[in-house]
């Protein structure tokens, strides 16, 4: 009777390990599934985002520089440079 219990027991620990080993995998495997879903997402999202346009000042290196037009328009001051 002893030997009978302690192969049913030792059948009933190897189906509770096989049983977590499946299950970790499977939610290894769900989380995987996420995360490359969500990289795809964001590699997707930024590349259909315009490029940022950097804001230069127009000027032509050889002109000379103009003095800035300041005048009062009764609101306040304005300086045009």
């Amino acid at each position: 009777m002893q030997s009978i219990r302690s192969l049913l027991l030792t059948a009933a620990g190897i189906a509770f390990t096989l049983m977590a080993l499946v299950f970790t995998a499977s939610l290894g495997l769900a989380l995987a599934g996420i995360a490359t879903v969500l990289l795809i997402g964001s590699a997707i999202s930024a590349r259909l985002s315009p490029k940022p346009v950097r804001a230069t000042a127009n000027r032509a290196p050889r002109q000379p520089q103009r003095e800035p037009r300041i005048w009062n328009d009764g609101r306040g001051t304005i300086i045009d440079l």
